[in-house]
């Protein structure tokens, strides 16, 4: 018997299942108890007053307070994300806002990565010779495809932290790629924060249909045009070397 087949190296081993099923679960109950409502962008804006009264009582642990809470909240994939990252703006401001969001953001996706690694990394490998060539490809450009995944959020973020586990990226290029990825839409969405107030007065929510003008599309399409020249130029290269 090889040692990928050994019982510790069973796909479906509970002990390895354990971590994503407990995620799985405190998600079912967010859900359950309804927990989205507490946390949308009416909620919020209803409740900044006392939101601001207790930030200013917490002083410096104010920020770590609302990290934690949103690497919960990451790690249980629930879609307030944008909403939170709002709520970091009106109450910190952009730079520490925006600086917030991406740490807790960073935090909670890792936690579902490693979950998600431990229970169903090395998938792919027992699936057959294709799938592990495909996966070594992956893994190659990993760091690229990620960032440009969370640079640009075509997929939901849950299914990109899932992919990601499963092709096994290595941890520091995803924790890497995820962090830098995650900077521009975070301050985006902090930014629309900050001016909260003046949105609620005129009885509008913010709307990433800012992300459209030209200061802020541009420096986007910018930075994916950059994460994609690595992998581009080596696939030029190795097309080169043939």
């Amino acid at each position: 018997m090889t040692p990928d087949e050994t019982p510790q190296a069973g796909f479906f081993s509970l002990k390895r299942l354990l971590p994503l099923a407990l995620l799985v679960a405190a998600t079912a109950a967010f859900f359950a108890f309804d927990g989205e409502r507490y946390l949308s962008f009416a909620a919020l804006a209803r409740e900044r007053a006392e939101l601001m009264a207790l930030t200013r009582r917490l002083g410096f642990a104010a920020p770590l307070a609302f990290i934690a809470i949103y690497a919960v909240v990451a790690a249980l994939s629930v879609p307030v994300a944008e909403a939170l990252t709002i709520a970091g703006g009106f109450l910190f401001g952009i730079l520490v806002g925006g600086l917030s969001s991406v740490a807790g953001a960073t935090i909670g996706a890792t936690l579902v990565f490693l979950a998600a690694r431990a229970g169903l990394g090395g998938l792919l490998a027992r699936v057959g010779p294709a799938a592990r060539r495909f996966e070594a490809g992956f893994r190659a450009n990993a760091f690229y495809y990620l960032l440009v995944l969370r640079l640009v959020p075509l997929f939901p973020f849950w299914l990109v932290n899932l992919v990601a586990a499963l092709f096994r990226m290595d941890l520091g290029a995803y924790v890497l790629a995820t962090f830098l990825g995650i900077i521009p839409a975070a301050f985006i969405y902090a930014s629309l924060g900050h001016g909260l107030e003046s949105l609620a007065a005129i009885g509008k929510a913010p709307s990433l249909s800012i992300v459209l003008r030209p200061g802020i599309l541009l420096p986007l399409i910018g930075l994916v045009l950059l994460a994609l020249a690595a992998p581009l130029y080596r696939h030029w290269r190795g097309k080169q070397d043939r």
